[in-house]
């Protein structure tokens, strides 16, 4: 994980603007921040043990930042506004402007893109899983980089592939519903519940995607 991380504060730093340069500190801090988060749960991790991990004194935190939650925020807001939109979702628009013959196709890059990616930056999504229900700031970040940027698009898809008549005519964003749940539920026992397993990706992806054409398959 640790190798994660750090590739995470690097592209952090990298993508930042010359007006929210991190200092050296920071940079320890939000590391360890991210480390403990993701090991502990925010709520579990006091800012004394990230204080510890980043080798800093605890008031150096507390002049960075006001609050542990202000430092969670400052966490999680990169990846939403720099990573998320546009650095991850410019990889997720190579699927979502790809003109694919058939949905199952759609659904195989998708299901690939999304794995990548929750590979790639595994704690900050353990993070943002953990804590994004319970912080509503976290929330709007959410739907304002995230769900407006792609809801439309994949709904436009969806009505393309019901028109010709390759998946069932039902509202398009129940067929997301389902399509988002099944591939969620995959990537969150992949990660989540069972990361021990011997996971075979490329057969699993396949079943996975067997179910959904099954279950979206005109009658």
């Amino acid at each position: 994980m640790a190798d994660q991380v750090e590739q995470w504060v690097a592209e952090l730093l990298r993508l930042s603007d010359e007006d929210e340069k991190f200092t050296e500190k920071q940079l320890k801090i939000v590391q360890a921040a991210i480390e403990m988060f993701s090991e502990k749960g925010y709520a579990a991790t006091s800012t004394s043990e990230i204080a510890q991990r980043a080798g800093v004194a605890e008031g150096t935190i507390f002049r960075h930042y006001k609050t542990k939650k202000d430092l969670l925020v400052s966490i999680v807001a990169p990846v939403m506004s720099k990573l998320v939109a546009p650095f991850v979702l410019r990889d997720f628009y190579e699927v979502l402007d790809s003109n694919y013959v058939r949905y199952e196709d759609f659904v195989r890059a998708l299901l690939q893109n999304r794995l990548e990616f929750a590979k790639k930056y595994f704690p900050i999504l353990k993070i943002m899983i953990h804590e994004i229900p319970f912080q509503p700031e976290l929330q709007s970040q959410f739907k304002e980089h995230v769900g407006k940027q792609v809801i439309e698009r994949i709904r436009v898809i969806v009505e393309r592939f019901q028109a010709q008549g390759q998946i069932v005519d039902m509202p398009p964003y129940t067929v997301m519903r389902l399509t988002a749940s099944t591939v969620i539920g995959y990537l969150f026992a992949r990660f989540f519940l069972v990361p021990e397993l011997d996971w075979d990706d490329p057969q699993e992806m396949e079943y996975t995607v067997r179910f959904i054409m099954q279950g979206l398959r005109p009658s």
